[in-house]
């Protein structure tokens, strides 16, 4: 186990972390005793205390129960970050129940497919989505759909822009159970038994980018590893106020602006869906601390037309993951605030980060140095001989955050881990290397690489050049098919409104061809709108890529060509 980054370690906090050997609902039921008063949730104006989560969780455990929900059962939340969502989150594992967290943008055949491979009984979900629920419910094992709807804990007068018109509340279909009802009606009979610390917890299904989509086993002790780490290495307070702006379905979201905060008893400001004058208005209002979020919320931010004159300084700590930060912006967050961004690096598999920046010595687009208890190492991917400082190889993790395994996939949970000195690594496929300081960089995902006239090259790389430019706003580069060369470096650039109708593709080209070798700077380039993401905010590389090689197959042509 390297230990070069220890050098380099958060001032004050020790390498190792003991975790408290609870169920994760424990946190919420601490909280509200020690905090009983204080806000644990704060929606658009909407205030919920403490107790009131603690109280609303348990109600809701007792609904679980008396609908039948018994433990090691699956429930899936099919909703936008509400309320709603936590609160059925904490009562499903206080009911001995299993979380299914499910993307609220999937379609129903897509949500039909999760919901089948879980095998949920239950779901949970929002008067705007829930048709789709029981239009497949027929379909799959889901007995009970519970709905709420965005009404029940909106406030009257708003206090920030919502994201979706006003509406008033929506009938809700024959057969399903109104949020509120069934909350007030089983107050006072709650669960009277224990879960364990090992019990299976949540089913976060990976995107599906590399093929079919799995469910990742974890317990409440690989959830708590993460939460935990998160509180500290962000040195969360009960004072904290931290902005959750993504979403909760996902592991990112879910544990550093969700389940830490509560950890620490801090608040958490919540919102929907994101949108950039809600989250300034948000971080002024309520004085944000801590802001977890992509990379494309920053630029989106940053690009407001009268950031600097808006107020940003009750922030402590801004960073997140999924795709490295831009230099240029990471640089015009710090000129604006005076704070360095926190890049970090985690998987669906780890229950999101096994790697963090320290904040008060970050690296840009570097996803930083192993966190608490994590022993990562950098393999050849052939060989899987373990590779000295500076070599690029595959990422592979021993944590105590590290998924169980595959939801009743053997076999891909024997591919998916290596044994290493008799420990058991996951292997990642995300190519890194080590610098002599310990810190970690991702290159790129192994499948993603191009070849270009037989020379490798990394999307990643070559995105940050052209962040570069001045026009751009946002980019994507691919691999499209060549006959000459294999495959040629594709851009689709989203140009800054000043600059639509400025800039030409040969310009472009020109200006790149002088800031990469020439294997590597993109003989294609595409303006386009907009890029595709997924509901997290990633941009969804794969389905450009896709749609490129089909087009070549199709029409053997190209947009601009350099």
């Amino acid at each position: 186990m390297n230990t070069a980054h220890y050098k380099f370690w958060p001032a004050r906090l020790p390498h190792e972390l003991y975790y408290p050997r609870v169920p994760l609902y424990e946190f919420v039921e601490t909280s509200a005793r020690r905090y009983p008063d204080k806000e644990a949730i704060i929606y658009y104006g909407t205030r919920i205390s403490y107790r009131e989560l603690w109280d609303a969780v348990q109600s809701f455990a007792a609904v679980m129960i008396e609908l039948g929900v018994g433990r090691g059962d699956r429930v899936a939340l099919y909703l936008q970050n509400t309320p709603h969502f936590l609160i059925s989150f904490f009562g499903v594992l206080r009911a001995g129940g299993v979380v299914v967290p499910v993307n609220p943008m999937l379609t129903e055949e897509e949500l039909k497919f999760i919901l089948a491979d879980s095998g949920a009984v239950a779901v949970v979900t929002t008067a705007d989505i829930g048709g789709r629920v029981f239009n497949i419910k027929k379909e799959t094992s889901v007995r009970e759909i519970l709905v709420g709807d965005y009404s029940d804990y909106l406030p009257a007068d708003p206090e920030l822009p919502l994201p979706f018109p006003a509406q008033p509340r929506r009938e809700l279909p024959a057969g399903a159970g109104g949020w509120l009802d069934l909350l007030g009606t089983s107050k006072g009979s709650r669960p009277s038994f224990d879960v364990d610390n090992g019990d299976l917890a949540m089913l976060p299904y990976t995107s599906g980018s590399t093929g079919i989509p799995k469910g990742c086993m974890h317990s409440h002790a690989t959830i708590i590893a993460n939460v935990i780490s998160s509180a500290v290495w962000h040195n969360m307070v009960s004072s904290s106020t931290v902005l959750a702006t993504l979403p909760f379905f996902h592991v990112t979201g879910l544990v550093h602006s969700a389940l830490a905060p509560i950890y620490a008893g801090g608040t958490i400001v919540l919102l929907s869906r994101w949108e950039r004058e809600a989250a300034i208005k948000a971080i002024e209002k309520y004085r944000c601390t801590v802001w977890t979020n992509i990379t494309t919320m920053v630029i989106d931010l940053l690009n407001h037309p009268e950031i600097t004159n808006r107020d940003l300084s009750s922030l402590l700590i801004v960073g997140g993951g999924g795709a490295p930060l831009p230099e240029t912006v990471g640089k015009k967050l710090y000129e604006l605030t005076g704070l360095k961004f926190v890049e970090g690096y985690g998987m669906t598999e780890t229950i999101s980060q096994t790697h963090f920046n320290p904040p008060d010595r970050p690296k840009m687009q570097c996803i930083g140095i192993p966190d608490f208890g994590v022993d990562a190492r950098i393999i050849d991917i052939d060989t899987r001989k373990e590779l000295s400082t500076g070599e690029e190889g595959e990422l592979v993790i021993n944590a105590p955050e590290v998924m169980l395994g595959y939801w009743n996939r053997p076999e891909e949970t024997e591919e998916a881990f290596i044994e290493i000195e008799g420990k058991r690594f996951l292997r990642t496929g995300d190519i890194c290397y080590l610098d002599e300081e310990g810190y970690f960089f991702v290159i790129d995902r192994s499948k993603r690489m191009i070849n270009a006239a037989g020379f490798k090259v990394w999307p990643a790389e070559v995105e940050g050049i052209l962040y570069t430019h001045p026009a751009v706003a946002e980019v994507c580069v691919v691999g499209v098919p060549d006959p000459v060369r294999v495959e040629n470096v594709k851009a689709f650039v989203v140009l800054r409104k000043e600059y639509e109708g400025k800039l030409t593709g040969e310009e472009f080209i020109a200006w790149a061809k002088e800031k990469m070798a020439a294997y590597r700077y993109p003989r294609i380039i595409e303006f386009v709108a907009a890029l595709p993401k997924s509901g997290t905010g990633k941009v969804q590389w794969r389905q450009l890529q896709q749609m490129e090689r089909e087009r070549v197959v199709r029409e053997g042509a190209y947009w601009q060509k350099g």
